[in-house]
């Protein structure tokens, strides 16, 4: 099986907690920054970070259902959603930029298909996901400036 990975970053224009917030918060906040590539998006248990679980069909290139479960291994600063039924995993990790901007780094792995087809998304999948949270990112800059 092949490890497939993509990042997305971005500076953003607000403080660490505030972006935090946004990024946890299932509920009510994470919708807004969510682009036309995620659709179906529901909350299914908790709604605000450790223990949240949701799920949302993914498009980008193909589309595909995801049921989500979240972790906080650093809580402030890591937040990770993992794929109930596949290898699927989101991080983010926030870095403070100072008082008003904060760097978000998203890693997006999983394990890819076997030979042919494997080679392919090794090559193809990252560049789609990376534009599909890139995306995501540039609405959370956008939402947590207009408050």
């Amino acid at each position: 099986m092949a490890h497939v990975k993509a990042t997305a970053e971005r500076t953003v224009s607000a403080g660490q907690q505030r972006v935090y917030e946004f990024i946890s918060d299932f509920q009510e906040k994470r919708p807004h920054i969510l682009t036309e590539n995620f659709s179906e998006y529901a909350v299914e248990e908790g709604g605000r970070g450790a223990g949240t679980v949701v799920r949302y069909r993914l498009r980008a290139g193909r589309e595909r259902p995801f049921r989500m479960r979240v972790e906080e291994p650093d809580p402030g600063s890591t937040l990770r959603e993992s794929d109930e039924g596949s290898s699927f995993v989101t991080t983010w990790r926030l870095s403070s930029q100072g008082e008003d901007r904060t760097r978000v780094r998203v890693v997006v792995e999983w394990d890819g298909a076997r030979g042919v087809a494997g080679i392919f998304e090794r090559i193809f999948a990252p560049a789609g996901i990376r534009r599909v949270y890139e995306g995501v990112l540039e609405r959370l800059d956008e939402v947590v400036r207009e408050g």
